[in-house]
């Protein structure tokens, strides 16, 4: 048996994800900031797939998950606050920084080694569509997942050899909180309604409709599976068609 480390995998994306995995035969162990909510996620999870899942509360920024004994590491953390390039101030980007590039990384240092000396491994990094196609008042996201996403190639060259593949999911509009804090913060910002923002949103997804959480988690087990063995260092963009580049 496997085991999993799902980041953020208390809600979300990342409940989704834990979900799918425990499903297929791995052993589970969720992440987050908050003991109480991965408790619960983890009951519910045990309650709805019978499968061995375990908690672990870290944060992404510090990278401090206890990964080594590690098959499968998803690397998913909670998106930076809204903001247009030239308006973010250099905390907000030093944060970002540590939520997005260098606590992933540690934790990919963490995890790595010990998969190629076992000679299976696959890390897969949640960043976002836009890093294929920005959205300027995402300005931390677009360039710091642009920045994972470089990295991300450079791993899974250094490791192919070793049965370990990396790769990224980049997921477009999904129905989760962070979607909705999202439209809730342009609709202080710009007077609009968010009735109206989310049907502007919405209109912009040939699907019609934002993604379901599992649909996004279906990706992400596949890249993790033996299937995907020689899927490496690529983005599997998952949007319902809104990314327009070719």
């Amino acid at each position: 048996m496997r085991t999993a480390l799902v980041g953020g995998g208390a809600t979300g994306i990342g409940y989704a994800i834990a979900s799918r995995l425990a499903r297929s035969g791995h052993r589970v162990v969720i992440t987050g900031r908050r003991g109480d909510a991965l408790d619960a996620a983890a009951l519910q999870l045990k309650e709805e797939t019978g499968a061995t899942v375990e908690t672990q509360v870290s944060d992404v920024s510090a990278g401090d998950a206890d990964v080594g004994s590690a098959d499968i590491l998803i690397v998913n953390a909670g998106g930076p606050p809204p903001g247009r390039i030239l308006d973010v101030a250099d905390d907000a980007w030093r944060a970002g920084a540590e939520l997005l590039l260098f606590g992933p990384l540690r934790l990919a240092r963490q995890a790595l080694p010990g998969m190629a000396g076992r000679g299976f491994g696959r890390v897969v990094f949640v960043t976002s569509a836009a890093v294929r196609q920005p959205q300027p008042d995402l300005a931390v996201s677009v360039v710091l997942r642009s920045a994972v996403t470089a990295a991300a190639k450079l791993l899974a060259r250094e490791y192919a050899a070793d049965g370990v593949t990396v790769n990224c999911v980049a997921p477009g509009a999904t129905d989760t909180a962070r979607r909705r804090e999202i439209l809730a913060g342009r609709a202080l910002r710009t007077g609009r309604s968010y009735q109206d923002l989310d049907a502007d949103d919405t209109g912009g997804i040939p699907a019609g409709r934002p993604a379901r959480p599992d649909e996004i988690a279906a990706a992400v087990a596949f890249l993790t599976s033996a299937d995907a063995s020689y899927l490496n260092g690529t983005v599997l963009t998952v949007d319902g068609g809104r990314t327009e580049t070719i």
